[in-house]
């Protein structure tokens, strides 16, 4: 979700990025951080043969491999093994052998997984190290203690068959694609045959598999992996560890606190590439392709919150090229929905919206204004389209039933889960858009269009306020008005969603704890009401309904965790928001593909588990993504709007929440922070390449603004009873000391969030009886 539409900041004036961003950038910071090898080696991740779980690697292009540690064996992800090549399955994995014996991956002894490697280590003392070259369609298969013995290596699939050899380079065929495979020793004076499919040496110490176009540049990749592969290894640890160590620096003494969140920061981080243009892939293994929904909701917190303004400044212009600009077209003005190799298709409603929201939180973190003015026809189209093809006489923004996040279809193209015309969660959206596209169009001195926008979007939230109001049977919000403008209370998370658009704080509190109570379980977020007769507990089962019928009605869906523990925050209910947090983290650690999050879950343990499995991709950019960013915006409550020269400081972690150390990328410098916990708790802040004001805000005291220039430290001390407020400068010397006591006013609104919200519970599986889908499939 983007993150403007959650969360309100002052009006965008967008002042120039030098007013706030003078000073030294990429001064060296105060924080001692490890070595680049020795992070990377920290997060070794050691699977037991039970767990068996997926592992994945980018080459950050347009290509990732696809294994699992031991028995490549799950019921959808093993479709896709081996090694992916813009949307086509080239080989399926590999067979190894050593001294004429095959290496039995079940078998293996011990199997340890590292953001840039995986390594087995086998029964008889063969230890095989799998790496994926960056910006290379190439495969490294290292094998070492080994003896300098015989050793071969068989590519899986139907369809790649051995067609003939050069030297010491065998080609096949692929199984997709029209793509030749090489393979060929690590060592290129070192011999190779192929006998049965086999490509075989008489020792060295493994294989090389690269994937071109034609004859010659899968050599040219071989020769080049074969004389610089050692380099090229080394260039994608120091391109890991230094991310880790840098711009998404953290460390705790709560050992599964850091390995977690930096085990999401490298899973979310491979999922950046440039397959079409720079992009965000939006999961994998089969959503390998641009998403305009998947991408704007991930980008705050696979780009933003973790200081990548380049790549978000990239992926924001190369999916302005796709818009759709031809003033006849009914789709005028959006960005696409889908992004491949072979298709363009324009039916999401949403994601244009997000583009522009998008487009905002860039120029929040980076301070860059220049992009608005590059971009704004595009958005001036955004907002034109809609008005000209999707709205009614009341300002709402129309769309299909399936054009929302909830587009899943029947074999006859009908939604599961209807959402036209106008839903609740697109309404807030659209009025962000417009809110938007008004400061953009004030930046830009465009007075008649900024009046415009601003007030259709004043005019359609008090809209909003009367047609999705709560009625005497639904104590929260109407999910959608339908074609006859009658509102339809189902009750999904996407009320979550339009909280912004609800100006009345008793309703909104009644939102939130009517949602987390019936959708939030202690493993996520459920598409749809358990009470709701529709209600679907798994998302797969087979014989008694289609996956795609419970996709968004039942099945738990990762990304929607983002929101539900940012309203949790707002309201003070930090300790309940931490409780999901830890378990998405521990999910990462434990369970599913290693170091990231799945698409979705069961909403329901089968019985006599007492998890849910999990569904959907192995590895999805905006569950990764909105872990992420609620951490940085709400846990840390770091939320700058360098547009205008301010950065919001709002922590609020919960007592259970350990000691912290961890760097912020602020435009062109840095926050460097420290966090202490204890009755009276410490936070200390250090700006480096970078001048602003900081708003201090820490319940229930008021908010505090204070000058913060290059250098300077600002330290916050709260107790119970103040909250002291110190700003040194760079010598050390006090700049600024304020006291501040509680406010009244803040006390009485946390009283009445405690009062609804406190100790709230997660929501719990029913009786299976109680479901009727699942009745019907007995019959």
């Amino acid at each position: 979700m983007s993150s403007s539409l959650v969360r309100r900041a002052a009006p965008l004036l967008l002042l120039a990025v030098a007013a706030c961003t003078a000073g030294r950038p990429g001064r060296p910071t105060a924080m001692s951080h490890p070595s680049a090898p020795d992070l990377l080696a920290q997060m070794r991740m050691v699977v037991p043969r039970a767990a068996n779980r997926p592992v994945s690697f980018t080459n950050k292009a347009a290509a990732y491999y696809f294994t699992q540690t031991h028995r490549t064996d799950h019921p959808e992800w093993s479709w896709f093994e081996g090694l992916n090549v813009a949307k086509n399955r080239v080989f399926g994995g590999y067979k190894l052998w050593v001294n004429g014996q095959p290496l039995d991956n079940a078998a293996a002894t011990e199997v340890a997984v590292y953001p840039h490697q995986l390594q087995r280590r086998h029964a008889g003392g063969a230890v095989e190290t799998l790496w994926l070259l960056d910006e290379r369609n190439v495969l490294a298969v290292d094998l070492d203690q080994t003896h300098n013995t015989p050793l071969a290596l068989h590519l899986k699939g139907e369809k790649v068959n051995f067609l003939r050899q050069q030297a010491d380079v065998a080609f096949f065929s692929a199984r997709e694609g029209n793509f030749l495979i090489a393979v060929a020793p690590r060592q290129a004076e070192q011999a190779l045959t192929v006998e049965n499919q086999r490509a075989q040496t008489t020792g060295g110490t493994g294989f090389l598999v690269a994937v071109g176009k034609d004859e010659a540049e899968a050599t040219a990749l071989i020769r080049e992996a074969q004389q610089r592969g050692e380099e090229l290894k080394q260039a994608r640890r120091t391109r890991m560890g230094e991310y880790l160590r840098g711009p998404v620096y953290l460390h705790s003494p709560h050992d599964s606190l850091t390995q977690a969140l930096r085990w999401l920061h490298a899973t979310t981080d491979q999922l950046i590439t440039h397959q079409q243009g720079e992009g965000i892939y939006a999961g994998l293994p089969w959503f390998n392709e641009y998403w305009g929904r998947d991408e704007f909701i991930s980008l705050p917190g696979t780009a933003l919150v973790t200081g990548q303004f380049g790549p978000a400044r990239r992926i924001l212009l190369s999916f302005a090229q796709y818009q759709q600009l031809d003033p006849t077209s009914r789709y005028y003005g959006r960005v696409p929905n889908i992004v491949n190799p072979s298709n363009i298709d324009y039916h999401t409603t949403d994601g244009t919206p997000r583009f522009v929201l998008g487009l905002q939180d860039y120029v929040r973190y980076s301070g860059d204004t220049s992009l608005v003015r590059q971009l704004y026809p595009n958005v001036r189209a955004s907002i034109e389209g809609a008005l000209k093809y999707w709205t009614d006489d009341k300002g709402y923004l129309l769309h299909e039933d399936n054009e929302t996040w909830m587009d899943a279809r029947d074999q006859n193209l009908v939604a599961y889960t209807p959402r036209g015309t106008r839903a609740n969660d697109i309404q807030a959206l659209w009025v962000e858009q417009l809110r938007a596209g008004a400061a953009f169009a004030a930046l830009l001195h465009d007075a008649g269009r900024q009046q415009q926008w601003q007030q259709l979007a004043d005019r359609v939230q008090a809209h909003f306020a009367r047609d999705f109001a709560p009625d005497a049977r639904h104590p929260y919000l109407a999910d959608r008005l339908d074609a006859q403008n009658r509102p339809d209370f189902t009750l999904r998370p996407n009320q979550l969603y339009a909280l912004d658009m609800v100006p009345d704080a008793a309703l909104r509190r009644q939102v939130v704890r009517q949602c987390w109570q019936e959708l939030v379980y202690p493993w996520g977020v459920a598409s749809l009401n358990r009470q709701d007769p529709a209600f679907h507990p798994y998302h797969l089962a087979p014989g008694v309904y289609h996956k795609d019928a419970a996709y968004h009605r039942g099945a738990v869906w990762l990304w929607n965790n983002g929101i539900a523990m940012q309203r949790m925050l707002e309201a003070g209910q930090s300790a309940t928001a931490w409780q999901l947090f830890e378990n998405m983290n521990r999910q990462a650690l434990t369970r599913g593909v290693v170091g990231g999050l799945s698409e979705n879950m069961d909403a329901y343990p089968h019985p006599g588990q007492a998890w849910p499995r999990l569904t959907g991709t192995y590895l999805q950019a905006w569950s990764n993504a909105e872990q992420l960013r609620v951490w940085y915006q709400y846990f840390l409550g770091i939320r700058p709007d360098l547009g205008t020269g301010r950065l919001t400081l709002a922590p609020r972690l919960p007592q259970a929440c350990p000691a912290l150390s961890y760097t912020v990328r602020l435009g062109a410098g840095q926050l460097d922070a420290q966090y202490q916990p204890g009755p009276t708790a410490t936070h200390s802040y250090t700006l480096h390449g970078l001048s602003t004001t900081a708003v201090v805000d820490v319940a229930p005291f008021p908010t505090q603004q204070v000058q913060l220039p290059d250098g300077a430290t600002l330290h916050l001390r709260q107790s119970a009873q103040e909250l002291r407020v110190q700003v040194l400068d760079a010598r050390g010397l006090t700049l600024a000391t304020h006291t501040l006591l509680p406010d009244a006013a803040r006390q009485a609104q946390q009283q009445q969030d405690d009062a609804a919200l406190a100790g709230v519970p997660f929501a719990q599986p029913l009786d299976l009886s109680r479901h009727p889908v699942m009745q019907a499939g007995k019959k």
